[in-house]
C-alpha cells in the first residue's frame, strides 16, 4: 500500500493531507524536536505535539495530523485516533477566545444549561461553532473539577466562576471588544487560544506577571480542608470530628476537634452510638443463617 492509500480509521483510503509550508516548518521543527527529546519513547510526545500544531493553526487539521505522524513515525490513523479522543483538541478552527460552558450535573442544575442556551442565542452560533468575526467559539464541556464554584464558564481553559446568564453575556461581549480588561476569577492571566495551546504543549508562559495573577482557590475550595482541621466556618456551629468505628472504645460518639485524640483507638460514629444498626449479627429478632443455607421452615421448593 502506498502513502497515498494509507488507511483511515474507517479502513478506507484517503488522499494525503498537505504538508506545512517551509515557513511553518522552520518554526515547528525545533519545537517538535525539543518536545520529542523529553521522552524516552518518542510516541509519548504525541499529546504535546498535537497542542503544538493546534497552536500553529488554531485547531488540529489534517496537515497537523500528518506532521505529528511524520515526526513520530506513526500512521495518520493512529494520530487521528488520539486527536479525536481528547476534547481539548479542536477539529474546527477555534476563535481567539474559546468559551466552554460546563453542562455537567451540578453546573447544569445551578444554571449552566440556561447559560449555554442563552449564549448560543446571544452569539448566534451553536455548539462547536465560531462567530463570523473569529472572536468567540462556543462549546459545552464536561466537568472541570470546579463544582464548588458552579456554574462555571471557562475561556481558553481559565476559570470564570459563579456565572449567571447576564454575567456570561457580558463576558463574551467584553471578549469580542478585545478582552483587555477581562480577568479570570483565579489562575493565570487570559491569553489567546493559540497562545494557550502552546503553553499546554509544554512551553513556558513568557508574559510578565501572567502566572497566578488572579490567585488560587478561595473560601469555597478551602471549606472541606478547614472542616477536616476542626476549624469553625463563619456562620456555622463548632466543627466536630466523627471518628471511625473501632470496637472497645470508651470515648464519646462526638469529640470536639480540639480534644480529639489521635491513634487507632477512636470512637464509634454518632449513628452507631445512638441507634445501633439492625443487622443479622446485632438483632436476634431478625437473625439469618449462613448464605446459601435453606430455611428449614420454608415450603419445599423455596430453597436454592
Amino acid at each position: 500500500m502506498t502513502a497515498s492509500q494509507e488507511p483511515t480509521l474507517l479502513g478506507l483510503p484517503e488522499l494525503p493531507a498537505k504538508a506545512f509550508p517551509a515557513e511553518a516548518r522552520t518554526r515547528l521543527d525545533p519545537d517538535a524536536a525539543e518536545l520529542i527529546g523529553r521522552y524516552p519513547d518518542s510516541r509519548s510526545a504525541l499529546l504535546p505535539l498535537l497542542h503544538l500544531v493546534q497552536a500553529e493553526e488554531g485547531f488540529v487539521s489534517k496537515t497537523g495530523i500528518r506532521y505529528c505522524a511524520e515526526q513520530l513515525g506513526l500512521t495518520t490513523a493512529e494520530v487521528t485516533a488520539v486527536a479525536t479522543f481528547y476534547t481539548m483538541y479542536r477539529r474546527r478552527p477555534a476563535g481567539e477566545y474559546h468559551v466552554g460552558v460546563c453542562t455537567n450535573t451540578l453546573c447544569a442544575v445551578l444554571g449552566g444549561d440556561q447559560i449555554f442556551a442563552e449564549l448560543q442565542q446571544h452569539l448566534g452560533i451553536g455548539n462547536n461553532e465560531t462567530t463570523e468575526d473569529g472572536a468567540i467559539s462556543l462549546e459545552h464541556i464536561e466537568c472541570n473539577a470546579a463544582c464548588d464554584y458552579a456554574p462555571v464558564v471557562m475561556v481558553n481553559w481559565e476559570f470564570f466562576d459563579n456565572q449567571t446568564p447576564d454575567s456570561a453575556r457580558q463576558l463574551v461581549d467584553d471578549l469580542r471588544a478585545g478582552g483587555q480588561d477581562v480577568r479570570p476569577t483565579r489562575g493565570a492571566k487570559l491569553c489567546g487560544f493559540r497562545d494557550t495551546a502552546r503553553i499546554l504543549a509544554g512551553f513556558p508562559d513568557e508574559r510578565e506577571g501572567a502566572v497566578h495573577e488572579s490567585g488560587a482557590g478561595g473560601a469555597a475550595t478551602m471549606a472541606g480542608l478547614r472542616l477536616a482541621r476542626g476549624e469553625t466556618l463563619p456562620g456555622t456551629a463548632a466543627a466536630r470530628v466523627v471518628a471511625p468505628r473501632h470496637e472497645g472504645s470508651t470515648a464519646s460518639a462526638e469529640t470536639p476537634a480540639a480534644t480529639a485524640s489521635p491513634g487507632p483507638e477512636q470512637t464509634p460514629s454518632a449513628h452507631d452510638a445512638d441507634t445501633p444498626a439492625q443487622t443479622a449479627a446485632s438483632d436476634p429478632a431478625h437473625s439469618a443463617g449462613p448464605v446459601g443455607d435453606a430455611d428449614p421452615a420454608a415450603p419445599e421448593g423455596d430453597a436454592e
